[in-house]
């Protein structure tokens, strides 16, 4: 006697739910880090962090400071 799970996971081509339970753990986790954000923005990128989705940040003026004085 086989498992119906067993001939559902040959018959689908071996479809699995996994990654989506993978994600919806890390939410959780970081749902119960997270104490109750005020704000949904910062609760976004906390999650979108801890899923490890990449964006590209906005790029940051550099600030010139002073150059060091060289030593002769």
């Amino acid at each position: 006697m086989k498992s119906p799970q067993i001939l559902a996971y040959h018959a689908t081509g071996g479809a699995s739910n996994g990654p989506t339970e993978a994600v919806n753990l890390l939410i959780e986790k970081t749902r119960r880090i997270g104490h109750g954000f005020r704000n949904f923005n910062n609760y976004r990128l906390r999650l979108l962090l801890a899923c490890g989705i990449k964006w590209q940040p906005v790029p940051v003026t550099r600030i010139r400071g002073r150059q060091p004085r060289l030593s002769a």
